[in-house]
């Protein structure tokens, strides 16, 4: 199998831990040379498992990975010039930090003065170039995480590979690392799969997000795709903040639907999902989206409320509001917008556009949510 623009290449691959149940389930996805994809899901999802069977630790059941147009289910995962960043950074705590970035050209032969040059631009590309001569132990983690990703890149992969390796990390640092993390990428051109189960993470970082459940890519799309046009219920739920309400699907009309929720009110939504009249549906909304106390004009949905709390968040206020039998439907107010009145346990008018409102396929109220 060959695609001229694809590097990496997933052919109908499966993965069996116990040859009983597959963890991974008739995977294609083709990555495209110089693109930055992210694996989301929640744990168990059958993300790392990818990664893993990419960088030659772990066999495919079946089906077949092609990198560069080569199949490599057999190729020694040392010979598929493949960098790697962990999470515990995975550096020689006896070396120092250029005898770590030199450690993988000296197992590839690379000559003497090559191997210094090298490490000397690997060193400035994560903006460490005097810190060579320290060890590990000597580093802050933000710093030691940079050396790992140096150290992945200096003998000029075909493709790097980065499994939570933000996730040891404070949040400040955390955030700080993402954008230099996708900073190197912008510069360098390099291919970069990235695995987390952080969304916030993902949307950052990705040119495209493959999202996982159950060993399945539930979606792949871009970040903006996946928070504003989610294909099935749990993307919607797993990225971003989402509003869930469940009902009937009462009719059908093109690209829309009307659909009777729980406390008997009879909304307007796009139709993503619904294949027929009285079928049960979860209607997606963003926090962002819904309006309190709505102009006329504003809206084609209006339902009543409860505030049940509001949290003060410095550039909006975010309410959390009793709504069609949850107590979880939230409405983020920017700062910016006019004040509305609001204290707890007043009752209010909420309206949101049938554009912003996607009927999905159907969910259990009760069903437990994915953590994210």
């Amino acid at each position: 199998m060959t695609s001229d623009s694809a590097i990496v290449i997933f052919d109908r691959v499966q993965k069996s831990y116990d040859g009983e149940t597959l963890v991974i389930k008739d995977l294609n996805l083709e990555i495209e040379a110089g693109e930055f994809l992210t694996m989301l899901g929640p744990s168990g999802s059958g993300k790392t498992t990818c990664l893993m069977m990419l960088a030659g630790f772990e066999p495919a059941t079946h089906g077949e990975i092609y990198l560069n147009n080569r199949p490599i289910n057999r190729v020694a995962p040392h010979r598929r010039n493949i960098g790697m960043v962990f999470q515990d950074y995975a550096l020689f705590p006896h070396m120092t930090v250029e005898e770590n970035l030199a450690f993988p050209l000296k197992v590839r032969r690379t000559p003497k003065t090559e191997t210094e040059e090298k490490v000397r631009r690997a060193l400035d590309m994560v903006r460490l170039p005097d810190f060579g001569g320290r060890r590990p132990a000597q580093l802050s983690g933000g710093q030691q995480q940079r050396v790992a990703v140096a150290r992945a890149l200096v003998f000029e992969p075909d493709l790097v590979l980065m499994d939570e390796p933000l996730g040891a990390l404070d949040k400040n640092l955390r955030e700080e690392m993402q954008y230099e993390i996708k900073h190197i990428h912008e510069r360098l051109g390099v291919t970069v799969i990235y695995v987390t189960h952080d969304q916030s993470e993902a949307l950052t970082m990705s040119n495209r997000i493959a999202v996982f459940n159950d060993g399945v890519i539930q979606q792949l799309a871009s970040p903006s795709a996946l928070y504003e046009e989610p294909e099935n219920a749990f993307v919607a739920q797993f990225i971003g903040e989402n509003n869930r309400l469940f009902g009937q699907v009462k009719s059908m009309d093109g690209q829309y639907c009307s659909v009777a929720l729980e406390c008997g009110s009879v909304v307007s939504a796009r139709n993503i999902r619904v294949e027929a009249e009285g079928t049960r549906t979860t209607l997606s909304l963003r926090p962002e989206r819904v309006l309190i106390a709505p102009a006329e004009q504003e809206v084609e949905n209006r339902i009543s409320g409860r505030v049940e709390e509001l949290i003060y968040l410095g550039d909006h206020i975010r309410a959390r509001l009793a709504v069609s039998g949850t107590e979880e439907f939230v409405v983020k107010i920017p700062n910016t917008e006019r004040q509305v009145a609001l204290s707890e346990g007043v009752k209010v008018e909420l309206g949101w556009a049938a554009d912003d409102c996607r009927a999905l396929d159907c969910q259990t109220p009760d069903a437990p949510e994915e953590e994210s």
